[in-house]
């Protein structure tokens, strides 16, 4: 029996599916904030085109380092700075990050992809949409 051609494209594309099994190893990196939006009563607002960053170091041992940084137009008027020391864990495709900051990264759990980590959670009425991309990738 032989298949069209487009029954042939259309199992070749449901046979590639993501091969991607997140290990400690393989999500271990250093990882930078591309997309850092939040939304409340309706208004999103892209925090890192008014100046936000956040950067963050999974290292293979479990340990975290970086920093986030919220100009003080976000942080009414005094602006944040906080280190991302602490540990990470990951089970399954989640990863966990613990700080001693007390700021929403903690509060988040981040998908691992292959390069990517993302994370979509609301505190208090705001909305949080966060992806995190590896260095170098």
């Amino acid at each position: 029996m032989r298949l069209p051609f487009p029954a042939l494209a259309a199992l070749a594309i449901l046979g590639c599916g993501d091969s991607f099994s997140p290990t400690l190893d393989s999500v271990a990196g250093t990882y930078a904030a591309t997309r850092l939006v939040t939304t409340s009563t309706g208004t999103a607002t892209d925090q890192l085109a008014g100046g936000a960053t956040l950067t963050i170091t999974l290292a293979e041992g479990g340990t975290t380092t970086g920093q986030l940084m919220l100009p003080a137009s976000d942080v009414n008027g005094a602006g944040l700075t906080a280190s991302m020391a602490g540990t990470w864990s990951l089970t399954g495709d989640q990863v966990v990050l613990t700080q001693g900051a007390d700021t929403f990264v903690r509060d988040l759990t981040f998908t691992a992809t292959e390069d990517e980590l993302k994370a979509d959670d609301t505190f208090g009425g705001t909305r949080v949409e966060i992806t995190l991309r590896r260095a170098g990738s």
